[in-house]
């Protein structure tokens, strides 16, 4: 409890007066600011505490301290020390590759996530970063062949269950994703990305309510993710609520507007219901959109738009 950290604060802190240079006395009384929640003063102690002598688990608890803060560059910086300090520490180099993961830096995050899985081939932190670039990647054999170790040591983790559907999909083994998943929502029914994947992986599988079930949950959950009002709009048109799959759209282009599969979706079922002006206006706007953005397009919208593209045109 708050009580006890604050007394055990108070003696680390007399104990530090008589005993300056003791970096064990500095951590520990660094742990309990933390619990008493005044970073500022644990980060001063951390910092101490490694000036007199570099150990893991202050390098750790200092690094943690400027997660905390949201502050990705000077976490960065704290590991990377650690890790010349302590090269074959596991939890350092996973931490270290995980930050270079959120930052966009794939390759020394795979390179420190590598090394953290040579010194602790159980370490899940580690297996699950470097699953999900190879998993990014395509390599879905090669992902689920890590994700397995981790399965025999966190066999109740919701991500691994959400990664590892997520696999079976890419391989379009969509029953098979479809289960994993549902065990990922069965351990974390409130994560709404779990029901976002359940969602499409219901609507590949032409599984239409389940899809609108699971699509509804995760608009409950993350009312303003373009996305989903786009996969509810696709939902509702085949379960043949036209007015409410436009108002889906409606809801995806005022949330996100420069998102041009969106409007090609919402041509589609224009197009389909008879509407041909206003499906070519969304064409049109897909366009627009679709020329803006860098990159070659997904070959499944490419054919879509070789069918679609001459018919609105027409029908414009």
């Amino acid at each position: 409890s708050s009580g006890i950290n604050a007394e055990y604060g108070d003696i680390y802190g007399e104990a530090a007066k008589l005993v300056p240079d003791d970096s064990e006395l500095l951590h520990n009384q660094g742990v309990c600011l933390v619990y008493l929640r005044d970073y500022g003063k644990a980060e001063d102690c951390f910092k101490k505490a490694l000036s007199f002598q570099k150990t893991e688990h202050s390098f750790s608890q200092l690094g943690k301290m400027h997660i905390l803060k949201g502050d990705t560059d000077g976490a960065l910086s704290i590991y990377k020390k650690a890790v010349e300090h302590f090269p074959e520490n596991s939890e350092l180099l996973s931490v270290l590759g995980l930050l270079y993961l959120q930052i966009g830096d794939t390759q020394k995050a795979f390179e420190h996530l590598g090394n953290a899985m040579t010194y602790d081939t159980e370490n899940v932190k580690a297996i699950m970063g470097a699953g999900s670039i190879i998993q990014d990647h395509g390599d879905y054999d090669v992902a689920l062949t890590k994700y397995r170790v981790a399965a025999s040591v966190t066999p109740e983790s919701h991500a691994l269950w959400n990664n590892i559907g997520m696999c079976f999909f890419g391989k379009k083994k969509f029953v098979a994703a479809i289960s994993c998943l549902k065990r990922a929502h069965y351990l974390a029914p409130f994560e709404w990305r779990i029901c976002y994947n359940l969602g499409l992986a219901h609507l590949t599988m032409q599984q239409y309510a389940s899809a609108f079930h699971f699509v509804s949950a995760a608009i409950n959950l993350r009312p303003k993710f373009a996305p989903l009002f786009m996969l509810l709009g696709i939902a509702l048109t085949h379960l043949e609520d036209p007015t409410n799959a436009k108002q889906a759209y409606d809801q995806a282009i005022s949330i996100e507007p420069d998102n041009p599969i969106t409007y090609l979706n919402y041509a589609i079922m224009l197009f389909n219901h008879g509407e041909k002006s206003n499906a070519a206006a969304q064409y049109g706007k897909f366009e627009m959109y679709q020329n803006k953005k860098k990159g070659s397009a997904d070959p499944d919208v490419s054919s879509l738009v070789a069918k679609l593209g001459p018919i609105l045109h027409l029908g414009s």
